[in-house]
C-alpha cells in the first residue's frame, strides 16, 4: 500500500518559511518511512492576510511607514523553491479560479485547446540546442510529459480564457522547475536564474506565440504576500505593529471570514497526492482547517490525521469551528486515527483529547523554548519526530 503525507502550514507562513519547514517535515517523515510521498500545501501567499494601506487608507496608518515591499528578487527566489519542490503550485491555484464566461466560442473551447497544445507540443531546435548546452533535453523530456499529464493541467485547464497566456506561461514554469529538479536528483550542477528564465521565456513563446508574465491574482499574491517588519519603527509605530502582525493575526481572521479557499487548496492538494492512502500532517491554523475540512466531507483516501500547535479544540468548545458547531459529535466518515502534538510551553497549542473524547490519540513534547518559540520548534525536537514515528508505526 502506498502512502502520501500532506503538510498544511499554519498562521503567518510564507514562502521562505514554508520552504524551509517543508524540507525539514519532508527529511524527518523519509527517515520514518522512505517510500512515503511527501506533499505540501502552500495556502498563505493565495489565501492569507495581505494589506495594501494605499489601497484602503486608515487613519493613522501612515503609508511611509507601513507596507514595506519585499524585494522582487527576493521574491521571485522564494517562489521557485517552492515550484523545484511543487512544479504544479501555480497550476493548482489557475484551477480553483473560477470558471471565466466563454461567451461564443468559434472552434474548440479554451480548455480543450489548452490540452492540446501541451500534450502535442515538442520543442524547437532552439529549445532543444539550448537543452543540451546545459545537459538537460533528458530532464525536460521527462518533464514535460509528467506535466503535460498532471492532474494540476487538466483542472487549470477549467478556468482558461480566451487568450489563455498565464495558464501557459505557468506551464513553462512547472516543466523547467520539473526539469531542474529532476537534474538536481541525479547530482547535476544548478542552472544559474538568468538561464533558468530564459528557459521559460522560450518554452512560454513557443507554447503561446509570445512571452508574458503570469497575470492576476497569482503573480500578484507571489509579489505581495510576504509583509515584514518595518525597519524605521520610529517613524510610524501603527504602521510597522501593524505590519509585524498582520501575517499571524490577520490569517487567523481572514480564515474565520473565508477559509473556504485554504480548504479547497487542501482538497485539491490531497485529490492530486499519489497514492492509496493519505495521512494529512496540519500546523496551527493549518490543522484547523484539515479539521474543518474533514469535518464537513469526506475524503475517501485520507485515513490519518496529525494536528501540532492547533486551536481545533478551543475553537470547537467556544462555537467558533467552521467544520463542527458545538455539542455537535464528529461525524462517522472523520478518520478514526488522530494524533494531536501540544507543548505546554506553547501558547497556541491545546489539548483536544477530552473536547473530542475516544476521538483524538493525545501526545505531549516539550521542546525547551519559551512561546513563541516553542510554537514552530516542533520540527526540530527528536521527541517530536520519535512519537510522531511510533503513532505511524
Amino acid at each position: 500500500m502506498k502512502r502520501s503525507v500532506v503538510f498544511v502550514h499554519g498562521t503567518g507562513v510564507r514562502e521562505e518559511g514554508y520552504n524551509s519547514t517543508l524540507a525539514t517535515v519532508r527529511s524527518e517523515l523519509h527517515g520514518i518511512r522512505p517510500d512515503w510521498d511527501v506533499r505540501g500545501c502552500l495556502w498563505g501567499p493565495e489565501h492569507g492576510a495581505k494589506f495594501i494601506p494605499g489601497d484602503t487608507p486608515i487613519p493613522g496608518y501612515a503609508a511611509t511607514g507601513g507596507g514595506a515591499r519585499e524585494d522582487d528578487r527576493d521574491a521571485a527566489i522564494a517562489e521557485w523553491e517552492v515550484l523545484y519542490r511543487d512544479p504544479g503550485y501555480e497550476l493548482r491555484l489557475l484551477g480553483l479560479r473560477p470558471a471565466p464566461g466563454q461567451g461564443v466560442v468559434r472552434g474548440a473551447p479554451p480548455g480543450k485547446r489548452f490540452l492540446t497544445t501541451v500534450r502535442e507540443y515538442r520543442p524547437s531546435p532552439e529549445l532543444l540546442d539550448r537543452l543540451d548546452r546545459h545537459g538537460l533535453r533528458a530532464d525536460f523530456t521527462t518533464a514535460l510529459d509528467s506535466v503535460a499529464a498532471s492532474p494540476e493541467v487538466r483542472d487549470a485547464a477549467d478556468t482558461i480564457d480566451q487568450n489563455g497566456y498565464g495558464h501557459r506561461h505557468a506551464f513553462a514554469k512547472a516543466v523547467v522547475a520539473a526539469t531542474l529538479a529532476e537534474a538536481q536528483a541525479r547530482g547535476a550542477d544548478a542552472l544559474a536564474g538568468p538561464a533558468r528564465d530564459a528557459l521559460v521565456r522560450t518554452l512560454s513563446s513557443e507554447l503561446s506565440g509570445r512571452s508574458r508574465a503570469l497575470p492576476g491574482r497569482v503573480r500578484q499574491a507571489m509579489k505581495n504576500s510576504a509583509m515584514r517588519r518595518a525597519t524605521r519603527w520610529t517613524v510610524d509605530r501603527r504602521g510597522a505593529l501593524s505590519d509585524t502582525l498582520l501575517p499571524k493575526v490577520g490569517d487567523i481572521l481572514r480564515y474565520q471570514a473565508r477559509g473556504e479557499g485554504v480548504r479547497r487548496l487542501i482538497r485539491r492538494t490531497v485529490e492530486h497526492a499519489p497514492g492509496d492512502r493519505i495521512t494529512l500532517l496540519g500546523h496551527s491554523l493549518g490543522g484547523v482547517a484539515c479539521v474543518d475540512l474533514l469535518a464537513m466531507e469526506p475524503l475517501d483516501r485520507v485515513d490519518q490525521l496529525i494536528t501540532v500547535g492547533s486551536q481545533a479544540a478551543l475553537l470547537y468548545a467556544c462555537g467558533a469551528l467552521a467544520g463542527l458547531e458545538h455539542p455537535e459529535e464528529l461525524p462517522p466518515h472523520f478518520p478514526t486515527a488522530w494524533l494531536n502534538m501540544h507543548d505546554p510551553w506553547d501558547l497556541l497549542s491545546y489539548t483536544a483529547a477530552e473536547v473530542f473524547k475516544d476521538r483524538v490519540y493525545e501526545v505531549e513534547v516539550s521542546s525547551g523554548q519559551p512561546f513563541p518559540l516553542a510554537h514552530s520548534a516542533y520540527w526540530a525536537n527528536t521527541e517530536f519526530w520519535s512519537a510522531v514515528g511510533e503513532w505511524l508505526g
